[in-house]
């Protein structure tokens, strides 16, 4: 594919000159991808995505995993355009509110009340002031080990981009490790009677270790804490009610986004009622001003996310993601082991939310090397961060990735020989936590 991008490099200082990053998202902006080509996207329909020069390719992660039934799908389009029609902001509850929030507790096991929101960091940040509230600490436990939960400062205080961030806040964060009980164990005897709640994602790369859940979950309760579980990715991926749903495994709190709303802006906290319930008005206990945004019940919004659900539960959504991710994993398989490169090149995840690893010669992990993987298999019209599908994946769209790849993997044999430098174009790609840019 020899893309003509002359409209997208035009495009790209004006972008810097006006928004900081030159992306609204640190995960999609230039320094996360090869330097050519730049790309600036207007449309997509289903897994395919066309930019400023008329380009068009496959994409995987969908929006950073918010599209997981295709891009513009139409029931779910028409639902949301039907609804807007009508309005959009009103100055009282609509009864989409009711109707939206009762789906999803039908859907979500153990959950009892519910309230929305526009995005993944106001759900989880909602979720920690509850947990403060309802414990009455205030130190919050993260898992060290998983990459996201909040654009606000309890987070980001905690990674290297941290500057701007008080030391008092920092110190309220402590972490654990993902499948090592005794990490938090020892955490919770280092702070007693201080940790509000544990929070984390059920699994990222690993699976959880037998016990793993349940013993953090039995901790937290003989210690007077919460579990929060983040379902931001692996909700309606995993399975209908989440990873929570799949490994049958119920939290305290938990959070949605996502591909709740297949691209529409929309997040949940869900959770036990008498949690939930110190952001209502039932009782008699300081108020907890509990996510109140003036855009959180966006009708369109919720119209989407309920067609959404409904899809999700008349037709095999989540089957199909695990059914296309397998394809594509047995495909890449054969593509790494046809160019030799097992130790070097690796998937990881879930089929229905797969990642990859790049290794240099000394397999050690190399962002140099993710460049050159993600500059090869742009150039043969695959945008690929990851390798998560999505429902409008086809059979074809599969076969096509990985021939693709398996072109790509070729180079990438070359450049452990050669050298990665004789291949690449450009400066590699740079982790988003850095501390200097």
């Amino acid at each position: 594919m020899n893309a003509n991008t002359n409209r997208s490099r035009q495009l790209q200082s004006r972008f810097h000159q006006v928004i900081p990053g030159g992306s609204h998202t640190y995960a999609k902006g230039d320094d996360q991808f090869p330097e050519t080509p730049p790309i600036y996207i207007t449309h997509g329909k289903g897994c395919h995505i066309w930019d400023t020069d008329g380009n068009e390719y496959i994409e995987y992660a969908m929006g950073l995993r918010t599209v997981t039934l295709g891009h513009a799908y139409e029931p779910v389009v028409e639902a949301a355009c039907r609804q807007l029609r009508q309005g959009s902001n009103f100055n009282r509850p609509s009864p989409i509110e009711l109707e939206c929030a009762e789906k999803l507790l039908e859907l979500v096991p153990g959950a009892e009340m519910v309230k929305f929101a526009k995005n993944g960091s106001d759900a989880n940040d909602g979720a920690l002031k509850l947990a403060r509230a309802h414990t009455g600490r205030d130190l919050i436990a993260i898992c060290r080990d998983q990459p996201f939960f909040s654009v606000s400062d309890w987070f980001i205080g905690t990674t290297a981009v941290n500057a701007g961030i008080p030391q008092s806040v920092k110190d309220l964060t402590v972490g654990f490790r993902y499948n090592d009980l005794a990490s938090a164990e020892d955490l919770f005897r280092s702070h007693p009677r201080r940790i509000a709640a544990a929070m984390l994602e059920v699994e990222k790369d690993t699976p959880p270790a037998d016990g793993f859940l349940t013993g953090l979950r039995d901790l937290c309760r003989r210690e007077g804490a919460l579990l929060i579980l983040d379902e931001m990715i692996t909700g309606f991926r995993w399975h209908n009610g989440g990873a929570q749903g799949y490994y049958n495994f119920v939290p305290d709190l938990s959070t949605f986004g996502k591909a709740l709303g297949n691209g529409f802006s929309i997040s949940a906290l869900a959770g036990r009622r008498e949690i939930m319930r110190l952001g209502g008005l039932d009782h008699d206990q300081p108020r907890v001003f509990l996510l109140s945004t003036t855009h959180g019940a966006e009708t369109h919004s919720l119209a989407a996310a309920l067609e959404v659900m409904r899809i999700y539960q008349r037709e095999p959504v989540v089957p199909a993601l695990w059914e296309q991710g397998r394809k594509l994993a047995a495909g890449i398989g054969q593509a790494i082991a046809s160019a030799g490169l097992q130790g070097f090149f690796s998937l990881a995840g879930k089929p229905c939310c797969l990642t990859y690893g790049t290794r240099d010669a000394q397999k050690r992990p190399s962002q140099e090397f993710r460049t050159l993987f993600l500059q090869e298999i742009l150039k043969r019209g695959i945008l690929a961060p990851s390798f998560i599908v999505s429902y409008s994946h086809s059979d074809r769209d599969i076969e096509r990735t990985v021939q693709a790849v398996h072109e790509a993997l070729g180079v990438y044999r070359n450049a452990l020989e050669d050298g990665v430098g004789k291949f690449l174009a450009g400066r590699p790609v740079k982790p988003v936590y850095r501390r200097l840019n």
